[in-house]
């Protein structure tokens, strides 16, 4: 291959580099920005959630699921932990179960 088929090759490859890695932070949104569209906030949707299973909130995440964006509260009561679904529009509970083990990390074996 000569000097100059080497050059074009090496251009071309910079510039598919540059095109795809634009592309991708184009398309790629952090999901923490959803939180602006929620009509609750987080801090409101904790104390419904406290207040459902009268217990202390020991962890709250905001996701996506089939209900559109909730808030994911992890209550204590007593000697239970509940797994309570708020919904991020309406600050209604969408359901409550217990915890029976945490399931939210997927590297450990059991909790």
């Amino acid at each position: 291959m000569n000097r100059t088929a080497k050059l074009s090759l090496l251009a071309i490859v910079v510039a598919a580099s540059g095109t795809a890695a634009y592309a991708a932070k184009a398309g790629m949104e952090n999901d923490a920005m959803a939180i602006n569209k929620a009509r609750i906030p987080l801090t409101q949707a904790v104390a419904v959630a406290q207040q459902h299973v009268n217990g202390k909130a020991a962890r709250a995440e905001f996701e996506h699921s089939k209900q559109g964006w909730v808030y994911d509260v992890e209550v204590v009561s007593g000697s239970k932990v509940y797994d309570v679904r708020i919904d991020a529009d309406k600050g209604s509970v969408i359901s409550s179960a217990e915890d029976k083990a945490d399931h939210d990390d997927d590297q450990d074996k059991e909790d």
